[in-house]
């Protein structure tokens, strides 16, 4: 994956190992159902999804996948660390084998959309 260098979030996940493209693709949709105005797009080389800025978006570790959110609260971080998920400064890490915290999720997309709105 690291020599090619891909042009749309689908391409991403395509060229991403197998076990990780179910969780990549649940993002993916979670992310443009919530806002279904942001536009997505590849930067950093991974995917973006940009919202009057940017919105979310998420990589490809070796074990895991990491959705970033600048949204991401003390409080909902101590809520997705009791729920399993390893959680850094505005990132949530998501295993192969777990499920999305959808509601969860939801809540921060839409948070960082209002943010990104004032």
């Amino acid at each position: 994956m690291a020599d090619l260098k891909p042009k749309t979030v689908d391409e991403f996940i395509d060229i991403s190992p197998q076990e990780s493209q179910e969780v990549m693709i649940k993002l993916k949709k979670l992310i443009e159902t919530t806002e279904p105005n942001a536009e997505s797009g590849i930067s950093w080389n991974v995917p973006i999804y940009k919202y009057n800025g940017i919105l979310a978006g998420f990589s490809l570790a070796k074990k895991h996948v990491s959705f970033g959110i600048d949204s991401l609260s003390e409080e909902m971080r101590k809520i997705l660390e009791k729920k399993g998920y390893k959680t850094g400064k505005k990132t949530i890490q998501i295993k192969f084998d777990q499920d999305i915290p959808t509601e969860e999720f939801k809540l921060l997309i839409q948070e960082q959309a209002k943010l990104n709105a004032l």
